[in-house]
């Protein structure tokens, strides 16, 4: 009986909170300040000179698999789609065009970040899913150039789950940073905090900080309670301008701290959403004039009868929201299926939101054999890579393999036949002694990429 009174309120919920509606002015403050931050983010990056260095001056790239068809675009092409990319950030932020600039913003954005899993950031993945998310939002219906310029698109309120989707989607990644962090390494050996923080003692104001023997645990307990709990504090009226300090302090130092771009800037920002109103007011569902000289009586059944104009959204857009916040808590347990030793072999370990969790450097010796003839020769891994594709190559099992393979394909080119590519992959994670990572005697031109463990990855045991 309570179970079946239980499922009939929860119906009853459901069926109105479909039909509960926000101020249309929520999803405008969200637009303004992603768009805003876009375009601080796409200006640093031209006038920072990384599409040169990043996307044209290197010999080759890593693409994500199942994209290799994402090439760079070259010179001036990258140049081009970077200025592309930029006056659609203008465009969001001004709602202006929005629907194409938003779009256009979401597809050039995200092919940038295909084209190398190098640089991959949890923050630029952060990033290509609030702008596809946006991208299907009427958040351009007010305080936006196409409101101004087709007033018939003005309108009071939207769907409240078009503000809710936003806040969960802030909530997963908090969440799962902190689930990211639930581990031996992180709150009992304080690592890899106690090698990061001793490097950072010249910092202003916590500098003295960070030379403190008992410091690196603190940090690490004090960030994985606030990533578990933060959004929880922000929902709550009473907590949240004491969460929100929290959000900028905890930020600020790690943004001082690690050099990880713009993502303390997005995520200050773009937190403020549990600031706006996702419920409507009286004041706000009153969108009629009623002149001063009616009756109290008539103003009150005016007031009370006006219904704020809305914005329809096709069911649809529904159905897509539910199913990718479905996916991104189902996403960052895909390592389960396919990883033996998470933070060791990355099997799994991008989309699932482990920002700095842990310190690992490698380094890798690659040799080619003539498979006819039995001549061996060592690699330049420089002749090919800049230096970071090369610090993340060693590293990371997934990019060791595409690097041999690209190695068969241009050293048979050269005469060599039918190379055997063998590696030397030295691995250091969290400041123990290194150990192999990839076993050297297997011709890595011959493996492929599987769902399972890889046998030619070796056990950090």
């Amino acid at each position: 009986m309570q179970v079946a009174t239980a499922i009939s309120g929860l119906s009853r919920w459901w069926k109105e909170y479909q039909h509960a509606l926000a101020p249309a002015r929520s999803l405008a403050y969200v637009r303004i300040i992603f768009g805003a931050l876009m375009v601080v983010s796409c200006t640093r990056f031209i006038a920072l000179g990384w599409i040169d260095a990043q996307y044209i001056m290197p010999r080759w790239h890593f693409p994500f698999e199942g994209f290799e068809w994402v090439t760079t675009l070259g010179n001036p092409g990258m140049y081009i789609l970077f200025g592309v990319m930029l006056t659609a950030a203008v465009g969001v932020m001004l709602g202006a065009w929005y629907r194409v600039s938003s779009i256009v913003f979401a597809v050039a954005f995200t092919y940038v970040e295909l084209i190398d899993k190098t640089y991959y950031l949890n923050h630029y993945y952060f990033v290509s899913i609030m702008a596809f998310v946006l991208c299907l939002l009427p958040a351009h219906r007010t305080l936006s150039v196409d409101a101004w310029r087709r007033p018939h698109l003005k309108v009071d309120a939207v769907p409240r789950w078009s503000i809710d989707v936003i806040k969960i989607q802030l909530s997963i990644v908090y969440i799962f940073a902190a689930i990211a962090k639930m581990n031996s390494a992180w709150l009992f050996d304080a690592m890899p905090l106690r090698i990061w923080m001793p490097a950072n003692d010249t910092l202003p104001v916590v500098g003295w900080l960070m030379t403190l023997w008992w410091t690196p645990w603190v940090f690490s307990w004090a960030g994985m309670l606030y990533d578990l709990t933060i959004p929880f504090w922000l929902l709550n009226r009473r907590t949240r301008p004491y969460a929100y300090v929290a959000v900028i302090c905890f930020h600020t130092i790690t943004g001082m701290m690690f050099q990880i771009g713009v993502f303390p800037l997005v995520m200050t920002g773009l937190t403020t959403v549990f600031f706006f109103p996702s419920t409507m007011s009286a004041e706000d569902k009153r969108t009629t004039w009623v002149p001063s000289w009616f009756s109290k009586n008539r103003v009150q059944s005016v007031a009370s009868s006006a219904k704020p104009t809305q914005a329809r959204i096709p069911r649809i857009v529904g159905y897509v929201m539910g199913i990718h916040l479905l996916l991104q808590l189902l996403l960052p347990w895909r390592w389960m299926l396919t990883s033996d030793d998470l933070f060791w072999d990355e099997n799994g370990y991008r989309f699932g939101w482990r920002v700095m969790a842990m310190e690992k450097a490698g380094t890798a010796l690659f040799t080619v054999t003539d498979r006819e003839t039995g001549k061996r020769g060592y690699v330049d891994n420089a002749e090919f890579l800049n230096s970071h594709q090369e610090k993340q190559m060693a590293m990371q099992p997934d990019m060791i393999l595409q690097y041999a393979h690209k190695l068969h394909d241009v050293y048979e080119q050269r005469g060599v036949a039918d190379p055997i590519i063998q590696a030397e992959v030295w691995v250091t994670l969290n400041g123990a002694p290194s150990k192999l990572l990839i076993d050297p005697e297997v011709d890595l031109s011959r493996e492929q990429l599987g769902w399972e463990r890889n046998r030619w990855v070796l056990a950090r045991r």
